[in-house]
């Protein structure tokens, strides 16, 4: 199969009509996208990604007058943050109506939603008849992808299109909540921070751990992880210590702690921006990853905003 890479939103309309999985920008990560009503193109993407079919997808959709279509039962809360966040990083996890197929809920009765703040996606969901869903367009546990180049390396000859939407603007994933009784509940730190969703809705119960049968996509303990060896600390100079003599390299927030004893260096941000931080973080990684390092040691970002969100994406891609 030959993967193309291209700006029209045309050639993704074909393929997605044809029951194709193809890969589409966000202002996330890049996602692999199919139609939510065709199960076997929903299951060729868990196949692509060598997925757990326990673990669910993401509907995208491009207005607030698809949602009735999807979800049932929704919470003043959700539609506070959805006027708010949307479009943009934010998923919700609502009740699902009866057509959203199971294989895209993990067989839950929920499903999580989202509006993507991209134009070129927006202009894609405009111009087809239903949603999209759409994973991380990397395999099972690896680094998402943040541009076309990366999807092309994952993907080349297994899936027909990548639409070529450029670099992701925030770099991390959306963050995810959901609801129990009304009550929201975070299920994944993400490019909207902890203390931005209760600016609206008041205090949230923080639920991301691992979980066998998670209720929303990245909650287990480890993802996001690079082939190398990643160890995450608040002592830079202590970790490279203890690994000298192995070729390593360097993930760091702090300009003070770039050492000249590591193979290859990456600073997240010179000016300590958090946002800055998030949209080099898996690019950073992946190019770190393609240097045939024996470890990677990454530095804890503050755990404050967007430094909770990047520290949790670290401590899963350094879990054994």
């Amino acid at each position: 199969m030959f993967t193309q890479i291209s700006e029209s939103t045309n050639q993704a309309a074909h393929f997605l009509k044809l029951g194709k999985a193809i890969a589409i920008p966000t202002e996330t990560v890049y996602g692999l996208a199919a139609n939510i009503y065709d199960e076997d193109a929903i299951r060729s993407i868990f196949t692509l990604k060598q997925r757990p079919l326990n673990n669910p997808l993401i509907v995208h959709i491009h207005s607030f007058s698809q949602l009735n279509e999807i979800a049932q039962n929704i919470p003043e809360a959700a539609f506070k943050l959805a006027e708010k966040f949307w479009p943009g990083p934010l998923t919700l996890v609502l009740d699902k109506t009866q057509g959203i197929p199971d294989v895209i809920s993990a067989g839950k009765p929920t499903v999580g939603i989202r509006m993507p703040n991209h134009s070129l996606t927006l202009e894609l969901l405009q111009s087809i008849s239903f949603p999209l869903a759409a994973p991380s367009a990397n395999p099972f546990m690896r680094i998402s992808p943040t541009n076309p180049e990366r999807v092309f390396e994952y993907f080349e000859g297994k899936i027909p299109f990548v639409l070529d939407g450029g670099e992701c603007a925030n770099g991390i994933e959306s963050t995810i909540v959901g609801f129990n009784n009304n009550t929201p509940i975070l299920y994944r730190l993400g490019a909207i921070s902890v203390e931005e969703i209760e600016d609206i809705v008041g205090e949230v119960e923080v639920m991301n751990n691992e979980n066998s049968t998670p209720n929303a996509p990245g909650m287990m303990k480890k993802h996001y992880s690079p082939r190398t060896k990643l160890i995450l600390t608040d002592n830079v100079s202590d970790e490279i210590e203890l690994h000298k003599g192995e070729k390593m390299g360097l993930l760091c927030f702090n300009e003070s702690n770039l050492e000249d004893s590591v193979f290859s260096m990456k600073l997240l941000s010179k000016d300590q921006n958090l946002e800055e931080a998030a949209h080099n973080l898996y690019e950073f990684l992946q190019e770190l990853d393609s240097q045939d390092l024996e470890i990677i040691i990454a530095e804890k970002l503050p755990n404050l905003g967007l430094g909770n969100s990047i520290n949790d994406r670290l401590q899963r891609a350094a879990s054994e």
